[in-house]
């Protein structure tokens, strides 16, 4: 396996290479956090390493990550831990936002544009937002309502993500593992041990209601989805929300009510054999055996951290898929 780590100086016109102890780490999570780089490398009186540098990896020749220094730490031996994040770091400003008639791609392009992220590939969310005010909001969670209303209305789920260097948007189904006959499987061989666990204490709702104060009639609507079964056998989970002008209430609710009304189950796999083209986001096989279910099936990649040793790659995975919850 071959690493390379390049880092610039702040004018972008000189690269180094530098000498890195222990290992690195590279981790990423689905939802409203940026892509995360840390490593520990020797100073000497060649670097000139400084916050805002690029910081890009590769592994075997295959891009890996491209993001910037934000982070650093130095102790008496001389080893500076660095922490670089990837562009969607900037997501974490806060603006306000009023905007009508866009889909969520649309919304991505536009802070993009607003807040100059390089962009590649955005695929067509589809769904149009009639409204939208958020206000004083980190541009991740506008970004991330968006595309929850977009799986709310269209059952369909768009993952947000920087590709070496570019803001990236695709739907899960772009994001399988592999080709069919040649998917990325986890198993019992390729992975050292997992951790699994099922409750009702988090993430499940068997009753969902939501509300919208209607100023053009004076009133407050009240929509409901409910189990009555589930209620009877866990009691009361109630989901509570108010909407804004432009959803619409009853299906919104159903569609809460179908997302959440189950148990959340919890996979989380360690010291899997690494592969860098999982990311969160990703689509892997699973076929494992959990006691009361078996799993042999696609799951859904929500965080994972890859460590990169000299002759060693792993990952840790948490995974969702069916009944499992992240």
């Amino acid at each position: 396996m071959e690493i390379e780590l390049l880092i610039s100086d702040t004018n972008g016109t000189k690269a180094y290479l530098p000498a890195v102890e222990e290992h690195i780490e590279w981790s990423t999570e689905r939802r409203g956090t940026p892509g995360k780089l840390s490593f520990k490398i020797v100073k000497d009186e060649i670097l000139d390493l400084q916050e805002g540098a690029a910081v890009r990896m590769k592994v075997d020749g295959k891009p890996v990550f491209y993001g910037f220094v934000f982070a650093q730490k130095q102790d008496k031996d001389h080893l500076i831990e660095v922490t670089a994040y990837d562009q969607l770091r900037y997501l974490n400003n806060k603006d306000t936002y009023v905007y009508e008639n866009k889909t969520a791609s649309q919304l991505v392009q536009m802070i993009a544009a607003d807040f100059s992220l390089n962009v590649g590939t955005i695929e067509d969310t589809e769904f149009v937002i009639a409204s939208r005010v958020e206000d004083n909001t980190s541009l991740f969670d506008m970004i991330e309502n968006a595309l929850d209303l977009t799986l709310q209305n269209k059952k369909e789920m768009f993952v947000l993500y920087d590709d070496f260097g570019k803001l990236t948007l695709k739907n899960i189904s772009s994001m399988y593992v592999g080709e069919p006959g040649a998917y990325l499987m986890i198993d019992e061989e390729t992975g050292e041990n997992f951790e699994y666990t099922s409750g009702i204490d988090s993430d499940t709702y068997n009753k969902v209601k939501l509300t919208y104060d209607n100023e053009d009639t004076g009133r407050r609507e009240v929509y409901i989805a409910q189990d009555s079964e589930h209620m009877n056998q866990w009691g009361i989970l109630q989901y509570y929300e108010t909407m804004q002008k432009g959803e619409n209430g009853q299906a919104k609710a159903d569609a809460l009510l179908k997302l959440y009304n189950s148990k959340t189950r919890k996979l989380r796999i360690t010291n899997a054999l690494g592969d860098t083209r999982v990311r969160a986001g990703s689509m892997v096989v699973v076929n494992l055996a959990l006691g009361d279910v078996n799993i042999s099936n696609f799951m859904l990649v929500e965080k994972v951290k890859h460590t990169f040793k000299t002759d060693e790659h792993l990952m840790d995975l948490t995974l969702r898929g069916g009944e499992f919850i992240a």
